[in-house]
């Protein structure tokens, strides 16, 4: 069996890292694609060493772009690794303009596709990425959930046929990195005391792109800044965002810095006091460390960890944010099995092998 797998944004690189690890164990040829979705090196290759990720065998160059562009530049290029590596099966992951891309390329030269993290839905129904999932979902062999709400989300949209359960691969993931990362000396190099700091994450197109949501939200983390130390590794859009606003001034009690590698990322979760976030996959981190979390967001994917009190939905409302880090509620106790038993990655591989 021959595959291509398709990665282009942080999330899809954590997942790949051990998919790829499974694949290699039974033999199984891979070859690698990164669109170039995520260009900056903090975005995309300090992950690939930190994740040990093999080399792309191809970079298709998309870079920043508008959905359009990117989605249509990742189709017409990846359609032309599609025709010269003829793979058996195509891997894709989340829900990016490059995984769409990635889903049409193949369908249409009759190459199935498996959608790793397959079933999310939320609101609202026009933003970019749950387009791209709904999509995806409707035109994949082997839908992988990970979880059983993303199954039942699946079966009221009357998709059935090859839909699984495997649990999440980032669970996989990020419980092998917090093992093994070295907790202590990432807080050191930080200048941070466990629990006393809030992690923060703002990347999405619809906070950042919009200057009084974008305001609100630094109105926030700015008195949340002058309570606890408020710990903000920031998306190159959102930098830009801020200064193209004028907003630098709301900045001035936070701790900006770059992205940062997994394994860094991984420890300053544990040990946070709360995380806020807008990112899909910190939502869940967070949980997997038991830290109670504060989603930017209308609705979510993960809505089963507002269900059991793990994170609360505040939107860009300024008090929902710091109620949500300083009165939040009291979760009820957690449950790992809501996203498999750590052994996502090997179940995958062998419904692939089996199906």
């Amino acid at each position: 069996m021959k595959i291509v797998s398709l990665v282009g944004a942080r999330p899809q690189f954590v997942k790949e890292a051990i998919v790829e690890e499974e694949l290699n164990k039974r033999g199984i040829e891979e070859v690698l694609v990164h669109s170039g979705q995520h260009y900056d090196f903090n975005m995309s290759d300090v992950f690939f060493k930190v994740l040990h990720i093999k080399k792309p065998e191809y970079n298709l160059g998309v870079g920043s772009g508008t959905h359009a562009e990117q989605t249509g530049k990742s189709l017409i290029e990846f359609e032309k690794v599609l025709f010269n590596e003829k793979p058996d099966l195509v891997i894709l992951y989340g829900d990016t303009n490059t995984t769409l891309a990635g889903a049409l390329a193949a369908v249409k030269l009759k190459i199935p596709v498996a959608h790793v993290e397959a079933g999310l839905r939320q609101e609202p129904k026009d933003m970019p990425e749950e387009i791209n999932r709904v999509l995806t979902d409707r035109i994949s062999k082997y839908k992988f959930c990970p979880s059983q709400k993303a199954i039942e989300n699946l079966k009221r949209e009357g998709i059935t046929d090859g839909v699984y359960f495997t649990g999440d691969v980032m669970y996989d993931i990020f419980l092998r990195f917090q093992r093994s990362v070295d907790h202590a000396k990432v807080l050191e190099k930080y200048h941070l005391k466990p629990k006393n700091y809030v992690l923060a994450t703002l990347h999405r197109d619809f906070n950042t792109d919009n200057k009084e949501r974008l305001s609100s939200i630094l109105r926030a983390f700015s008195k949340i800044g002058e309570r606890m130390p408020l710990i903000l590794p920031l998306h190159p859009r959102t930098v830009k965002r801020i200064s193209e606003y004028g907003l630098e001034g709301l900045t001035k009690n936070l701790n900006i810095m770059e992205p940062i590698g997994y394994d860094e990322m991984v420890a300053l979760t544990t040990k946070a006091f709360r995380v806020v976030t807008d990112s899909g996959g910190l939502q869940k981190e967070s949980y997997f460390a038991h830290v109670p979390g504060v989603v930017m967001m209308i609705d979510t994917g993960w809505i089963e960890l507002v269900n059991n009190k793990w994170n609360v939905l505040a939107d860009a409302d300024e008090e929902k944010i710091i109620g949500g880090v300083f009165n939040h509620p009291t979760p009820l106790h957690g449950n790992d099995e809501i996203y498999g038993d750590g052994k996502a990655a090997e179940k995958i591989v062998k419904i692939l092998l089996n199906p």
